[in-house]
């Protein structure tokens, strides 16, 4: 690899991995997961830094990449991991606030956690979501408005 892609790929690590890990810590629910799952994408994307750099959302290719190897790691368990109660303080912020909806976080199934981290954490499109996720724009967008809807009626039933 080239030196100047080895400076480009620093700094897109030292810009990215922290944002990458936080989405997979949210999204899978385990922060011990999310960090090799990072690691592991992010190896990934060095190996392949001259693709990676030239596509439309790195982070989000590495968070994709990320979300795979985890899910790939789960089926190799026969089970998958529900959210614990006590992720990473790095993993979430701790103000009250977040722990409400980190708590109605917890209650979406992983997909629906995906395309709400990938939205709002992410702050990626409809379009870049999907690409990401490797779904449908339409399937991004019902599972969005479903995910929304129940975190809603979830912190609406907290505030009460």
């Amino acid at each position: 690899m080239a030196a100047a892609d080895v400076a480009s790929f620093e700094d897109f690590y030292r810009t990215q991995a922290d944002r990458v890990y936080r989405a997979l810590a949210l999204s899978l629910g385990d922060a011990e997961l999310a960090r090799d799952a990072t690691a592991e994408a992010m190896a990934r994307a060095y190996a392949r830094w001259s693709h990676v750099s030239r596509v439309d959302n790195p982070g989000g290719w590495v968070y994709r990449i990320g979300l795979n190897w985890a899910t790939s790691w789960w089926r190799r368990r026969r089970r998958e991991h529900p959210l614990p109660a006590d992720l990473d303080p790095a993993a979430a912020p701790v103000d009250a606030d977040a722990v409400t909806v980190l708590a109605a976080l917890r209650r979406l199934d992983t997909r629906s956690r995906a395309v709400v981290v990938c939205r709002v954490l992410l702050d990626l499109s409809t379009a870049q979501t999907a690409a990401v996720l490797g779904v449908a724009e339409g399937t991004v967008k019902s599972r969005l408005a479903r995910a929304l809807a129940m975190l809603r009626t979830s912190l609406t039933e907290e505030a009460s």
